[in-house]
């Protein structure tokens, strides 16, 4: 190494414009781990692998230039330096919001970049500059090649004993990283662990290595991988409440997809106030469910809908709606197709987004009223687009078309305004903002009090237009608004010293709301999932689903299990909240030592997360015959 960098005396101290570059880039990445991400380091070990695994990977892609001609060098060094920079801040950008790290798949999304405009620059800060500031060094000492800095050439020997180092260094890094966390290579879904072992950059190689594995299994995929599947489902299949299995026949279903809606605002205030009024009083006439969980990855609204209407779990890397678009599935709407229905979806923003054109046309929706069917201009615009009370409003006339073919429909609506960075214009807030740290928070009030205002003159509307009495009506939260980046202020918002693990899943719950014509209101407790919807959905409409691959239970069934789980592996059961490798009770909150009393529910967790992700990667719903899928 002496001989490799050329280390001497201050009086003579020289260095190549290779190992500046790593150095600077590695103390660079150190500094955003401990800055910029939140990677839980329990002990002195953990420290030293967090410590060493940027090295590896950047060695060796700087190594490369060892083989260029010395001209050539300082070039790919500054590039590379430059693409480097752009993943690791991309990343930072990614976590700030998300509170999670870009996989490949998700790169498949950037076409979505142009719609983010307004979530984008609320994430960046005016030291974000920092994330290049080795970028006009690494160029200063390429062009002034001051005496301290050697452009030299490389013999085999040289190139040899580097290229060894690497290796050790990698093998040491997994070693240490193996002890700490064994089998973890097999743990694909838990992107902090990864980054933590094995460092940002390791775990990018390593994201494009099971990208590629992905690719493969669809072309390697045969009907014989089901026969485990279905016999898994229809072991787990629990039958309908015989009072509620088609107790709303040919009626039509209105679906609301409420934006960042979490439970917590739901019955609570704000500063004194009410923050959802009309919600609280709906949900008196409505089943309500209060311990219901979305279970959203990468895809967030895209993913809500994608279990919604298939009742399977989404991907841990990059969103269905993206990846496996033109998959064959047997969506509700495909499924109300052949019973009669008009389906649509309505959304006001580009068909295109979020890849919703060629997904819509998978999954069966015969209409998408897209930005092109509303009347959208600058007056009743913020933040993402039309303005959710112009959105319900407009769509009134839609709903009409759909009735008057004389059959019932199903539409689901996505609503917007309630959508980070929360804007909302003077005009429209009805409620103060909220006084914390957090931006974000702060604003977030607002903009679901403005929803549920914009829901409930919605409501009003169907009232008035004969709607309302021959419809189901059901709504849920398709994901939260406020990530575990703004823990400090939900802690002072909900009274707590901190946001512990356990009370992070638990924010995770989202309101799901039935509302049935002629029905009391009830609250139902039972733990629930966004998977649990469909089945729920068919039964009430008097359709069997024993034959339908599907890992959701109807919410109605007197003999449900409460399970429910996160698209990281995270689960709740009635008494059991697991997370983190950790067990808490579900009521209390306390942590349970012993975790031998969930092993059942870990494997069930893991088996129905691969079974789902078989069926996806593997498109396997297209071997089974499609006749079936009518029944």
């Amino acid at each position: 190494m002496k001989k490799f960098f050329k280390w001497e005396k201050l009086s003579g101290r020289s260095i190549s414009l290779t190992a500046a570059a790593i150095l600077m880039l590695w103390i660079k990445t150190y500094i955003t781990y401990k800055t910029s991400f939140d990677l839980d380091i329990e002990n002195g070990m953990q420290e030293l692998i967090l410590f060493i695994n940027p090295l590896c990977f950047l060695m060796l892609i700087f190594g490369i230039g060892l083989f260029l001609k010395d001209k050539r060098r300082p070039k790919f060094i500054i590039i590379t330096a430059f693409l480097i920079s752009v993943v690791l801040y991309g990343n930072v950008m990614y976590y700030r919001e998300f509170t999670d790290f870009l996989t490949i798949a998700l790169l498949f999304q950037a076409s979505n970049l142009g719609d983010l405009g307004g979530s984008i620059l609320s994430l960046l800060t005016p030291f974000d500059f920092l994330f290049f500031i080795d970028l006009p060094i690494l160029i200063w000492l390429a062009k002034k090649k001051p005496s301290f800095v050697v452009n030299k050439s490389y013999t085999k020997t040289n190139r040899r004993v580097y290229f060894l180092l690497i290796i050790a260094i990698g093998f040491f890094n997994l070693g240490l990283a193996e002890t700490e966390r064994p089998q973890l290579l097999t743990r694909t879904f838990d992107r902090e662990m990864l980054v933590k072992y094995i460092g940002t950059y390791n775990y990018h190689i390593y994201d494009i290595f099971l990208q590629s594995k992905s690719s493969a299994q669809r072309a390697l995929a045969d009907g014989s991988e089901l026969t485990d599947i279905e016999n898994y489902v229809r072991a787990n299949h629990k039958e309908a409440d015989s009072e509620m299995f088609g107790i709303a026949k040919d009626k039509n279903v209105i679906l609301i997809s409420l934006e960042s809606m979490q439970n917590f605002v739901i019955n609570n205030t704000m500063n004194g106030e009410e923050i959802t009024p009309f919600l609280n009083q709906f949900i008196k006439e409505s089943y309500y469910f209060d311990n219901f969980y979305h279970q959203t990855g990468q895809g967030k609204t895209s993913d809500s809908e994608f279990i919604v209407e298939n009742s399977l779990y989404p991907l841990s890397r990059g969103a269905v709606f993206f990846t496996h678009a033109t998959n064959e599935y047997t969506a509700t709407p495909e499924i109300l197709n052949g019973a009669g229905y008009e389906t649509a979806s309505l959304h006001a923003n580009n068909k295109s987004f979020w890849n919703r054109d060629v997904m819509y046309d998978s999954i069966g929706y015969q209409t998408f009223y897209d930005i092109d069917s509303f009347d959208v201009n600058e007056e009743n615009s913020v933040g993402w687009g039309l303005k959710d009370k112009d959105f319900f409003s407009q769509s009134i006339a839609h709903l009409k078309e759909m009735k008057a073919t004389g059959n019932p429909f199903y539409a689901k609506f996505i609503t917007l305004t309630n959508h980070h960075p929360f804007t909302l214009g003077e005009e429209d807030a009805t409620i103060g903002k909220y006084d914390s740290n957090s931006k974000t928070l702060n604003n977030y009030f607002q903009t679901v009090r403005y929803m549920d205002e914009a829901v409930g003159d919605f409501i009003n509307q169907l009232k008035e237009e004969g709607l309302y009495e021959d419809s189901i009506i059901i709504m849920y939260g398709d994901h939260y608004g406020i990530s575990e980046n703004h823990n400090a202020a939900m802690a002072q918002y909900l009274g707590k010293e901190e946001i512990t693990a356990y009370d992070s899943t638990q924010l995770q719950r989202v309101p799901l709301i039935i509302h049935i014509p002629g029905h009391e209101g009830k609250t139902i407790s039972d733990v629930s999932g966004q998977i649990d919807i469909k089945p729920t959905i068919l039964h009430l409409l008097g359709i069997d689903t024993k034959d339908q691959i599907m890992f959701g239970s109807d919410l109605f069934s007197k003999d449900n299990t409460e399970f429910t789980v996160l698209r990281d592996g995270s689960f709740i059961t009635k008494d059991y909240v697991y997370t983190n490798e950790t067990l808490y009770n579900r009521v209390t909150g306390e942590i349970i030592e012993d975790q031998s009393v969930i092993e059942p529910y870990k494997e069930k967790a893991q088996l129905e997360l691969g079974y789902s992700d078989k069926i996806i990667y593997g498109d396997l719903l297209r071997f089974i015959d499609s006749d079936q899928t009518n029944k």
